[in-house]
């Protein structure tokens, strides 16, 4: 969306840039995920399908109305425009205004993780999720299907098995199957589901034993 520009018109960009050195270790694999996370969910200030949601989206800004949430969907934007300096920019911005162990935190790296995953950034993501995991309570739900995917993308298909285990232990009538992805996975792209449904394949395949 062109009008984005005005948003960066006479600022210099310091930009972020983003390595393997987000790719910290992943998280230990436990038997059960069966914790709700209420931050693992898109940021959203304006409905994504509105025509006008970026002139929204900065009039929010303007005005200091749901501030937090148009920054991150702006981010988001630029990042799927492929604007990648200003959508980390922006995300450094939301970063700036809440607290590291706060539930806004871990949305937002929960969303910054899925931007850059769908910009090609696997091993970042997996570091932002890495750590938004660290922070939840629990062992969040949303963990095993998502690492599952990450991992299968970058080539390493036993961890990416491993973790999809957890996911099936925890909800077999769910999991064991990839017939109720569309439903489990609202927010994920068809091609994300499919993606998914080869690791369910390859599990079905050949099960991982526990521990």
């Amino acid at each position: 969306m062109g009008m984005i520009r005005r948003l960066v018109a006479g600022t210099v960009l310091a930009g972020l840039l983003f390595s393997n050195a987000w790719a910290e270790g992943l998280p230990k694999i436990n038997e059960f995920y069966f914790d709700e996370d209420t931050a693992a969910k898109p940021i959203q200030a304006v409905p994504p399908e509105q025509a006008d949601v970026v002139d929204q989206l900065m009039k929010l800004r303007e005005r200091g109305r749901k501030g937090l949430e148009a920054t991150v969907q702006l981010a988001s934007i630029a990042y799927a425009e492929g604007r990648d300096e200003l959508g980390a920019k922006l995300y450094q911005e939301a970063y700036a205004t809440v607290s590291e162990s706060s539930v806004q935190m871990r949305g937002l790296r929960w969303n910054q993780g899925w931007d850059l995953y769908r910009r090609g950034e696997v091993d970042a993501a997996l570091g932002l999720w890495t750590r938004a995991a660290e922070s939840a309570r629990g062992n969040p739900g949303w963990l095993p299907p998502t690492l599952a995917l990450a991992l299968w993308k970058q080539g390493n298909k036993a961890d990416a098995l491993a973790w999809y285990a957890a996911a099936v232990r925890t909800e077999p009538t769910q999991w064991g199957s990839s017939a109720e992805f569309a439903r489990l996975l609202p927010a994920w792209t068809d091609a994300e589901r499919a993606q998914l449904a080869e690791v369910q394949q390859a599990w079905a395949a050949n099960p991982p034993a526990w521990p």
